[in-house]
Parts: structure tokens; C-alpha cells; sequence
């Protein structure tokens, strides 16, 4: 016999993107709807543009109100939408407001499978939306998406609540740096509510080790790295099983069809990585509504790197080596202006970073552009690893 339990999503917070200026007046008033904003006079600091603005206000829910009557939070803040109004605006400028799950017990409320502007997007009632969602939840709280899957749209599954949600709801303010939470303490004393620094959430890495004026070592997520040209660590038959060329598969399928092909012609080697010159732009793929931004960024390239030649094995640091004096011998007349690189080998490779790190920093620190290692995400690296004077040392 089935049971009556009712599914569940595992949400522990949802989240409302805006400017911090609004802080304030959100934390004194609560998340207000853009139609409430507008009748009580509220000064408000808009993050969006009136494209999108048009948008929100011309769609309707099943009751027939605009969504322009409901505000809107987030499942998953780390969506399209707040990568799109980083490029706009600037990260400084923005804050996430954290608000209870209790919030999805108010009445009259709808949630929807993707983002509420778009036509794929169905509205659901309260539970059967959280029922709805428990289907997608690995997509939501993932960490990348693409437009081809629909991941794009669903990762920014919302819920619209009628009116306001009252300030009791919220339980914390995130940005993307301390001195953007030092300022929002001077803005909110008497205002008692936790400001905490959450760079993630923004794109940035969760820590930076300057090397050189060039070199940097940095704790995040590759994918979303400044740097023109994208280091993807591989083997040399062809498949792409886990880690970073697993997510490349998934996130970028036309480098996978590259991968293989170079790896069938023979194109890459150990110690000769593979230069893919990609032209689509990475803002059409990972920014809401990219067709309404006027100066999208520059197109990203993908070195493929071999670590190994089967994937069964474990990393070669000599093959390691030599792909790392090609990128010196020919970045340059590649046309390579800034490179982001994995730690080649660690983790499912199983060499160590205290091996590793050494050879890549007085390899790369010679090349004048700006290079940013990510560091493994796998364990914790001592201090003392982490330093120029042991890292660059002859």
C-alpha cells in the first residue's frame, strides 16, 4: 500500500536577488511585490532592465494577475538571472535576501518548474509544485546548466508569493565580500540580521593566493573564471567519465565532440594539449535573456590537456611536464591572452598538490599573462603549500 507521506524538496532557505541599497527598506518592510513597491512609494533600486521588467509584468498566472503582483524568490539564487545582472550591474551592487522555507506555507501562493517569464513554464499551487519540484531538484541545485537540456530555465524554478512576504521571514543577508557586509552593518544598525559574506553565490572564488603580479591560486568554480582560455584536464582515448571533463561533456557537448575527435586523429597527445578555439559566447549560454544584452563577454576557449593516457590510470607528472612546457613554448603564437587551469593530476588523477603545485607555478609564472590555478577541491591543503616561497623556491 502506498503511503500518504507528501514529497518533499529539501529547501533549507529561498532567496530574493536585489540591490543592496534595498536592504533596509526590505529587512523594515519585507520583500514586496514591484506592484506594492510602486503603490506605498517605496524607493527602490531596480537590478533589472525594462526589457525584463516588460516581461514580468505582462505575464499572467493561472488566477490571472501579473507577476508583477508577487514577489518572486529563488530555489536556487546561483541561477542565470543573477549572472546576468552581475554583468549589468556588478557584484558589489548586489545582495541576496535568505528568507525561512515557512514561506512556502503562505496562502495563495504558486510555484513554477522554471522561471516564471518563460512560455515552457507551468505554474503549480503550493504542494503540487513542491511535489513538481522534487522531480527537478538536482537540477536546481546544481551547479551549472545549459539551454539545450532546459536546465537553464528550471535551475530558476521560483515562488510567487501574493503581496509581500512579511520581514519576519528573513534570516539572512548574503554578498559577495567583507567590505560589501561591513557597509551593510553601517546601513542596518538597529536592523538586527546576520550579513554574511558568501562569494560563491557571485561567482567569485572562495579564496585567492596571489603568487606573482600574474599568477594567482584560487578555491572555486572553473567554469565561471574570468580568463579567456578554459584548461580541461583529460586522457587520451577519448571519454570524458568524471570530474571537470564529465561537467564539460554535460555543460559544453560540442567540446566533447572535439575531444573525441582530436583524440581519434591523434591531434592530442600526452605533453601536446589541444587548442579549441569555441566562438559561440559563454553569455548566451549561461545568462538569462542574453539576446536583450547589448556587449556580451568574449567567446571562451578550451585547452584540452592530457594527464593521462587511460582514464584507468593515474596522472603521469612527466606527461604532465611536457604539456605544460607546450603551454609555454606556444600560448603566445596561439593567441592565449589568460588561462585558468585545473591542479593537473590531483584528485581523481592521484598526484598531490605538494608535487603538483611546485612544478605548475614555476612552469606558468613565466608566461606574461594572467594565469589563475584552481586548486583540487578534494581535501584540505596545508598553509604552507600554499606559499610563493615554496612554490616558486628553485
Amino acid at each position: 500500500m502506498a503511503s500518504g507521506k507528501r514529497k518533499q524538496i529539501e529547501a533549507k532557505s529561498l532567496y530574493y536577488i536585489t540591490h543592496k541599497d534595498n536592504i533596509p527598506s526590505i529587512l523594515r518592510y519585507g520583500v514586496l511585490s514591484h506592484a506594492k513597491i510602486e503603490e506605498r512609494g517605496i524607493k527602490h533600486q531596480s537590478i533589472y532592465d525594462t526589457e525584463i521588467v516588460s516581461n514580468r509584468r505582462g505575464k499572467e498566472t493561472p488566477d490571472g494577475r501579473s507577476l508583477w503582483g508577487f514577489a518572486n524568490v529563488y530555489f536556487q539564487p546561483r541561477n542565470p538571472m543573477m549572472y546576468r545582472v552581475i554583468h549589468e550591474r556588478g557584484r558589489d551592487h548586489l545582495a541576496v535576501v535568505a528568507l525561512k522555507k515557512d514561506i512556502l506555507d503562505c496562502a495563495g501562493l504558486f510555484i513554477t518548474d522554471g522561471n516564471a517569464a518563460n512560455d515552457a513554464t507551468t505554474f503549480y499551487d503550493g504542494q503540487r509544485g513542491v511535489e513538481v519540484l522534487v522531480e527537478t531538484w538536482g537540477i536546481i541545485t546544481g551547479e551549472w546548466w545549459n539551454s539545450t537540456d532546459g536546465s537553464k530555465r528550471k535551475i530558476m524554478a521560483e515562488c510567487l508569493v501574493p503581496d509581500t512576504i512579511p520581514p519576519e521571514y528573513i534570516h539572512s543577508v548574503y554578498v559577495a565580500n567583507h567590505k560589501i557586509a561591513d557597509e551593510l552593518r553601517e546601513k542596518t544598525i538597529g536592523l538586527t540580521i546576520l550579513i554574511v559574506p558568501e562569494p560563491n553565490l557571485f561567482f567569485c572564488p572562495t579564496s585567492h593566493y596571489k603568487m606573482t603580479e600574474k599568477l594567482s591560486l584560487v578555491a572555486g568554480d572553473m567554469f565561471f573564471s574570468t580568463a579567456q582560455t578554459l584548461t580541461i584536464s583529460v586522457n587520451t582515448v577519448g571519454v570524458m567519465g568524471k570530474g571537470l571533463a564529465s561537467r564539460t561533456k554535460y555543460q559544453f557537448p560540442d567540446v566533447y565532440v572535439v575531444y573525441q575527435d582530436t583524440c581519434r586523429q591523434k591531434l592530442l597527445r600526452m605533453g601536446k594539449p589541444y587548442l579549441y578555439k569555441r566562438e559561440a559566447s559563454f553569455d548566451e549560454e549561461l545568462m538569462d535573456e542574453p539576446s536583450l544584452i547589448s556587449t556580451p563577454n568574449n567567446v571562451k576557449w578550451f585547452l584540452l590537456f592530457a594527464t593521462k593516457n587511460h582514464w584507468r590510470r593515474n596522472s603521469d607528472l612527466l606527461g604532465i611536464i611536457q604539456g605544460l612546457e607546450w603551454i609555454q613554448e606556444n600560448a603566445n603564437s596561439l593567441g592565449i591572452q589568460s588561462l585558468a587551469i585545473p591542479a593537473l593530476g590531483c584528485g581523481l588523477g592521484n598526484l598531490n598538490w605538494k608535487d603538483v603545485g611546485p612544478i605548475m607555478c614555476q612552469h606558468l609564472h613565466k608566461l606574461n599573462m594572467r594565469i589563475i590555478i584552481y586548486l583540487p577541491r578534494e581535501g584540505t591543503i596545508p598553509e604552507e603549500y600554499l606559499k610563493p616561497d615554496y612554490l616558486l623556491a628553485k
